[in-house]
């Protein structure tokens, strides 16, 4: 009669990874151990979880009128955000023209044109634009924006802020349509990012100067992932209040403007900035 196995002599059925003690410092998938030769049963249903989680993120609607009350309040605004449309009709034209998401409707475009009227110009228009994360967009915006406006409040220059614009079926560049409208001298982009498996609500930060339809992205400085998990909301609104303030100085945004906004940490002591490859 065959001996059954013990307690003892049975080999355990999930085998782990000596890595998995590393996912303490990151999400990215590392150390998930085996099965056989396939992932434990639990790793597993998290994939298809965190896979759901961003297909949900990508088709999800914005609720424009919750975070236009929530931006009201959090921010203390004399008039609530505008509300604008891009030329995609709903999500499905929005995925399968990505040109339409790019530009604004006409009733969009005569709304923002009655909102300018006076010809006043401003330093910054901000445009929340939902991309491909509105879950993003509805759970970062007001935080960030707290702590961008905190930032201006604290900063030696002084910053004449555009109606801020909300946009549904957008993409990045429609904020170029809408700044040249609002008569804006820069324009910062907050928009949903593509959903990773791990990060379904990761906001994306673009700002460009003199916006006008038609721009490139070499026109633009991106800050990305600003969320809890990822960019700390004051770290991000730190660095961006940088590059605008260089952007103005300068008059140029993109890859002619470099974020300079760790360069502190290279230098020593003495506040030096020197090559240390170059002798004395």
């Amino acid at each position: 009669m065959p001996k059954q196995p013990t307690q003892e002599t049975t080999a355990p059925i999930v085998i782990e990874n000596p890595w998995e003690r590393l996912r303490a410092f990151t999400d990215a998938r590392i150390g998930l151990g085996r099965a056989g030769v396939g992932l434990p049963t639990k790793q597993l249903l998290a994939f298809q979880l965190a896979h759901a989680q961003a297909q949900d993120a990508v088709h999800c609607p914005l609720e424009c009128e919750v975070l236009a009350d929530e931006l009201t309040q959090a921010l203390g605004l004399s008039t609530a955000p505008l509300a604008v449309h891009s030329r995609a009709e709903d999500r499905a034209m929005y995925l399968q023209r990505p040109d339409y998401g790019r530009r604004l409707n006409e009733a969009s475009r005569e709304a923002l044109q009655q909102a300018a009227e006076s010809g006043q110009r401003f330093d910054l228009a901000v445009v929340i634009v939902d991309g491909l994360s509105a879950l993003a967009v509805q759970q970062n915006s007001a935080p960030f924006l707290t702590a961008l406006y905190d930032a201006f409040g604290r900063d030696k220059n002084e910053w004449q802020l555009a109606p801020l614009t909300l946009v549904e079926q957008g993409r990045v560049a429609i904020g170029d349509e809408v700044g040249a409208l609002l008569n804006a001298d820069a324009v910062l982009v907050m928009v949903g990012e593509r959903p990773g498996l791990s990060s379904p609500d990761s906001l994306g930060l673009y700002m460009t100067w003199a916006p006008e339809v038609g721009l490139k992205d070499d026109r633009r400085n991106c800050i990305s992932n600003v969320r809890p998990a990822g960019l700390a909301y004051e770290e991000a609104a730190r660095r961006l209040l940088l590059l605008l303030t260089e952007a103005r100085e300068r008059k140029l945004s993109g890859v002619k403007l470099k974020d300079r906004s760790e360069d502190s940490v290279l230098e020593g002591s003495s506040g030096s900035t020197r090559n240390f490859l170059v002798a004395d």
